[in-house]
């Protein structure tokens, strides 16, 4: 029977104001699996007709939201109608849990981005919120308040091996790798699977050029790369590929991308920037592989576009849906000035902004002759 009681929570001890305590286990298993990136949080809107709980009816909203389609703010919405109608008779935690995907659905990131920071100073437990914080906070190139979320809670949750990654990601966008790998690694000695901890770790190794091990770790964890939601399988299987496309095994990059990088989920945009920009790299690379990629152009079809773009989405279409054969850069996106035009363009380590300039640093790239990246992509640029 309907308790509406503020008596139970969610395994990182946060209060519920639920209508049905018999809705806890789907809630909780909500809760962990988000934070863990796990398939299994779409669970959740098979409760959604059941239970009208304010925080039930927000999670639910959160799902639609994070679809990145163009319905997603409308299909959104009668689920916030519900949470705000009941809002009154929750917790304050729960309270400005909902305010924020309101926020998210109206396009008021900044707004959202800030209660996302109020929660995680008043209640550092809440780390959905956390974790859609620094959602936003990449989406809008904030990398610092990626970490700053990250170190705010870090206090309170030590004991949880998902924060140790979210907070390696915040270091290794700030270009602070070694703080990130031990971050990384911190999260993997307390729970092997733990995706997001492997993708930090291997954005370190891939910047600091240690390719031949990045590759091994990835691979010798791809075993716990079940139950994940596309992106995040996805993901990982696309930074397998970079590692071998810089270690000239360009037949297993493709391999990697026909059997785990495209068709989890066709229609969702981060799988489609994955397979695009995996694209873009084979192509515009490995000239040796320029057919059999450039027949692959119309196979991946972006055609679930989100209204909500962030850079890198933008940079990865930008780039890969352009013609296989067109021009590749002519001038320096940091500086303006001339790249030499009989040397090729230095690809920027993963998470860059655009090909010449690291997303999280402020020096530019450099032209080069080498067709590989290599430990000196920081140098100044050489037009």
């Amino acid at each position: 029977m309907p308790s509406g009681n503020s008596h139970v929570a969610d395994s990182l001890g946060n209060p519920l104001t639920l209508d049905d305590d018999a809705s806890l286990p789907l809630v909780d298993d909500f809760v962990m699996s988000f934070i863990s990136t796990e398939a299994r949080a779409v669970n959740l809107l098979a409760l959604a007709e059941a239970d009208a709980s304010p925080i039930v009816q927000a999670y639910c909203a959160t799902l639609h939201l994070f679809a990145e389609s163009r319905e997603a703010a409308a299909n959104a919405r009668p689920f916030l109608t519900k949470a705000r109608t009941g809002a009154a008779r929750t917790t304050p935690r729960e309270q400005r849990y909902i305010a924020a995907i309101e926020a998210w659905a109206d396009g008021d990131i900044a707004r959202a981005i800030a209660l996302h920071a109020e929660q995680a100073r008043e209640y550092p437990r809440d780390l959905v919120s956390v974790k859609l914080g620094q959602y936003h906070c990449f989406n809008t190139g904030d990398c610092p308040g990626m970490l700053r979320l990250a170190l705010a809670v870090l206090p309170a949750t030590a004991d949880v091996p998902y924060v140790h990654g979210m907070t390696a990601f915040g270091y290794e966008q700030c270009h602070l790798m070694r703080e990130a790998e031990a971050s990384a690694r911190r999260a993997i000695s307390m729970c092997r699977k733990e995706p997001w901890a492997h993708h930090a770790l291997a954005h370190v190794m891939l910047t600091e050029g240690r390719l031949a091990e990045g590759l091994a770790f990835m691979e010798s964890v791809s075993d716990t790369w079940t139950g994940l939601n596309s992106f995040m399988v996805t993901h990982n299987w696309w930074h397998v590929a970079l590692f071998l496309i810089d270690l000239g095994r360009d037949a297993e990059a493709l391999a990697v991308y026909d059997e785990h990088a495209w068709g989890v989920v066709k229609d969702y945009s981060q799988d489609q920037i994955g397979a695009v920009s995996l694209l873009a790299r084979l192509e515009s690379w490995q000239a040796s592989m320029s057919v059999r990629a450039g027949t692959m152009w119309r196979a991946t079809c972006c055609s679930g576009r989100p209204t909500m773009c962030c850079p890198s989405w933008i940079c990865s279409t930008s780039t890969g849906l352009r013609a296989p054969d067109g021009p590749r850069p002519t001038c320096c996106c940091a500086t303006l000035r001339p790249l030499h035009p009989g040397r090729r363009l230095r690809r920027a380590p993963h998470g860059s902004a655009c090909a010449c300039r690291p997303r999280t640093g402020s020096w530019p790239m450099h032209a080069a002759t080498s067709p590989r990246p290599s430990k000196d992509w920081a140098s100044p640029c050489r037009a």
